[in-house]
């Protein structure tokens, strides 16, 4: 069965034992080529491969403190993000049996695992699921560009794509959490889009769409509440 999105449905043909899934990203700088809502257009896509369920809209704003050097970034923080998916969960759960909280930025993740193990800890079948790509560039890199060329084209802009910071992300982690992104790359890229394909990013996003559909329909959360 094809997934249908919520914010078409009428309530009376929302069965409360179907599976809601909620794309969770964010609105923030992801270089000269690529636009704001990156995270979220990559959440959502996902979101909507997963069979048999419901999509909720996404919830578009997350926790992107360390690009707020940047213009256009908007965060609304890890509490308040938190306190979102909680009330979100607590909501959706009076009418849908299972909730999942598909996440497409990785700063988001201290909010989404403490929202959902709250959740479950009240009893409720709530999980999330990280769109995150195993040897991926750190940000608006090589992949998130290839991905976004595939599922959205018309939004990004190679001709502005530029060569970032390329140092492995567990050396600028220090930097990183003390200044953010803006001290150690001045156009907001951690990777090299340059080489960014389509087709490569066909292939990494039917991966990660695969990924979640197996995930969601094994349904074995780690203590963490993550399926994966």
């Amino acid at each position: 069965m094809a997934t249908d999105p919520l914010g078409t449905q009428f309530w009376p043909r929302v069965d409360g034992s179907r599976i809601l899934v909620v794309p969770v990203g964010s609105i923030e700088q992801h270089g000269p080529h690529l636009p704001l809502d990156t995270d979220t257009r990559i959440a959502d896509a996902v979101a909507h491969t997963i069979p048999d369920a419901l999509v909720g809209p996404a919830i578009a704003y997350g926790a992107s403190g360390e690009h707020e050097g940047f213009p256009g970034t908007v965060s609304i923080g890890t509490a308040a993000l938190e306190a979102v998916l909680v009330e979100y969960g607590r909501s959706a759960c009076r009418w849908s049996d299972r909730v999942v909280f598909v996440n497409g930025h990785g700063g988001n993740g201290p909010a989404v695992r403490s929202a959902v193990l709250l959740l479950r800890y009240e009893g409720r079948d709530v999980v999330w699921f990280p769109c995150a790509v195993p040897g991926a560039d750190a940000h608006a890199g090589r992949t998130e560009t290839s991905m976004l060329l595939h599922v959205s084209p018309e939004v990004v802009d190679m001709t502005k794509a530029e060569v970032g910071n390329v140092t492995d992300i567990a050396s600028l982690l220090p930097a990183l959490r003390g200044g953010g992104l803006a001290p150690i790359t001045a156009n907001g890229v951690l990777g090299d889009p340059t080489g960014a394909d389509s087709e490569e990013g066909r292939r990494v996003f039917e991966q990660l769409c695969t990924r979640a559909a197996d995930a969601v329909q094994r349904w074995s959360p780690s203590e963490h509440g993550v399926i994966s």
